[in-house]
């Protein structure tokens, strides 16, 4: 048996620093997934549900938007993606740096010069863009540029438009967007000519295409989360319970938000993400009500915390395909997502007592977290 092992491995591997390689790109792949999810708010669907539970908890507070979310996570993402570079670097490949930075011209070997034929090949494959391609791509620019315009903060943006604050969300920008694939074709109109196809008026997505690809799944997560916050708040249950976090007062604020971070950090490599911030969210705001805390100090850190579910199979969707490609083992995956989970932690609490602190102005209780914890007193 051992030896089949031996004989398996050295047929897939020339060596041992290809299997490293190997390993050490499949990790990357799927850490580099889930830092570049930080940086919107439209990244995870864990930020979406903090969102979405922010918004219905604090109807009064117009602080987090795209274009806040953007300005918090972006920094964090660039210096995540450096220090786990250099992470995963010295865990598979070791502390040669300067061979693998090396800008040199080499003389390419013949796996070298096979790899990169079959790049191209599978590049002239995609051919040119198609039309389809184009509107969505058009479509996806302007969405992102009035998400960014909305609220912009040193400009009145665009929602000062509309008086009402329901037709004014990131929401209304992806809904509207999203409708008119519904409507434009996905074949190039001929104007002046007949067309003959009847298909040709076919638009971009159809209901079946939605039907198929929509994550219902998710949204029947969501809901449930809200009434499950729904019920911990009609209950009271979200009140005690903060009530009994009294003891964390005499702690510092960032003590107890770190503590709520390496909480939610273990249990959610064990549960999903979604059902994680579910249940922590009522819990969370309840206890930041309770000492006085700003509630985004510590809902923002928890919810990019519970994105880091990178060191087992089953924490998001990325490790489980990387696993299911049998490079990499069990340990393989504890190893270097223990060092990607310690890393986002610290980064992300530098982040949220810096700029963080004055993109949300965290160093004061707002007025509409008073307001909403008077409400649930009532």
């Amino acid at each position: 048996y051992p030896f089949s092992i031996c004989i398996h491995t050295k047929y897939r591997y020339q060596s041992r620093h290809d299997h490293m390689v190997c390993k050490c790109l499949s990790l990357s792949i799927s850490y580099a997934a889930t830092i570049g999810g930080l940086t919107t708010i439209i990244g995870t669907s864990t930020s979406l549900i903090f969102l979405e539970h922010f918004n219905n908890h604090y109807p009064n507070a117009e602080v987090v938007n795209f274009g806040t979310w953007f300005l918090f996570s972006f920094p964090i993402s660039l210096i995540m993606l450096v220090l786990t570079w250099f992470w995963m670097h010295w865990l598979f490949l070791g502390c040669n740096f300067k061979e693998t930075c090396s800008v040199s011209k080499k003389k390419k070997t013949k796996r070298e010069e096979m790899s990169e034929k079959r790049i191209q090949e599978e590049y002239k494959k995609l051919g040119n863009v198609s039309y389809p391609e184009m509107v969505t791509g058009f479509l996806f620019i302007l969405m992102t540029l009035l998400w960014f315009t909305r609220e912009p903060g040193f400009v009145p943006g665009w929602s000062s438009f509309f008086e009402k604050k329901g037709y004014r969300t990131d929401a209304t920008v992806s809904v509207f967007l999203g409708f008119l694939l519904f409507l434009i074709p996905a074949k190039k109109p001929c104007f002046g000519k007949r067309e003959k196809d009847i298909n040709a008026l076919d638009p971009i997505i159809t209901w079946k295409d939605f039907q198929k690809t929509m994550p219902w799944e998710i949204v029947v997560l969501v809901g449930g989360g809200y009434a499950l916050a729904a019920g911990c708040k009609t209950s009271g249950l979200s009140t005690w319970i903060g009530r009994q976090m009294l003891s964390l007062s005499s702690l510092p604020y960032w003590a107890v938000t770190l503590l709520a971070c390496i909480l939610v950090s273990l249990v959610t490599e064990f549960v999903s993400n979604p059902a994680t911030i579910t249940i922590f969210l009522p819990i969370l705001c309840s206890m930041s009500e309770t000492l006085l805390i700003n509630p985004l100090y510590t809902l923002i850190p928890v919810t990019m915390c519970i994105s880091f579910a990178v060191m087992l199979p089953v924490g998001n969707p990325p490790n489980a395909i990387v696993f299911s490609y049998g490079h990499c083992q069990i340990k393989d995956m504890v190893k270097a997502g223990l060092g990607v989970n310690l890393i986002g932690l610290a980064v992300v609490m530098v982040a949220i007592n810096t700029w963080g602190i004055r993109l949300f102005q965290l160093n004061t209780f707002p007025e509409w977290a008073a307001v909403s914890n008077i409400t649930s007193q009532i």
